[in-house]
């Protein structure tokens, strides 16, 4: 039987937002909403590896269990991969959901979409993405980045790109281990909505995630 986990990382430290991760929203803290997200796509253990001991002791209230964090990964140069492995040669599994807690809209549907990609090996890994169409871009010095002004081609014109919006991440625990990345192998996108791609990082993002959840 292959076993999927979900994991959340929530760091204590924050530079945008202090505490982001356990800021509540509409209710409940920030981080509660990707674990609900999992379990609602079917994973039965959703863990959080964290070195804040005020989530640690919320586990039983909302159904995850805490896995420390070392502080040497937990600092503001730690990257997610350093976390991921740590937590790999802790707990036993096949396939990884790694959840973003500053995603809270994303839908169940695209994490069960995905999860399913991965365990019938039509990928190695899936990644949530959205389309983004094209847009003239600028470098901070105003020059053109790939394009030129005197002929600006029509948006029509120009392929779409697939943008991840860092709601998920899921993999195969015998690729985390090999690569050292959250996705490697074959990877194949799971397209969300713009509308539910949205991410937390400032206190604007906030404001803002508040207004959307409350419709």
């Amino acid at each position: 039987m292959i076993k999927t986990v979900g994991l959340i990382l929530c760091r204590a430290g924050s530079k945008g937002v202090p505490g982001k991760n356990k800021k509540i929203i509409n209710g409940r803290p920030l981080f509660s909403y990707q674990v609900s997200n999992l379990r609602n796509a079917g994973v039965e253990e959703v863990y959080i590896s964290t070195d804040d001991e005020d989530i640690k002791i919320l586990e039983k209230e909302y159904n995850f269990i805490a896995i420390d964090r070392p502080s040497e990964i937990s600092n503001d140069t730690a990257k997610c991969e350093a976390a991921l492995l740590h937590f790999a040669n802790l707990v036993n599994f096949d396939i990884l959901a790694f959840a973003q807690a500053t995603s809270p809209m994303c839908p169940p549907t695209y994490l069960a979409q995905g999860i399913d990609m991965v365990v019938n090996d039509m990928c190695d890994s899936a990644v949530s993405v959205v389309e983004e169409h094209w847009l003239p871009r600028w470098d901070m010095a105003m020059n053109p980045q790939g394009w030129e002004p005197s002929k600006r081609p029509r948006r029509q014109d120009r392929p779409c790109l697939y943008v991840e919006n860092g709601a998920f991440y899921i993999t195969k625990r015998e690729c985390l281990l090999e690569s050292g990345v959250r996705y490697s192998g074959s990877i194949k996108p799971v397209v969300m909505p713009l509308i539910d791609s949205f991410q937390i990082d400032t206190y604007d993002d906030f404001d803002l995630m508040k207004k959307l959840m409350e419709k």
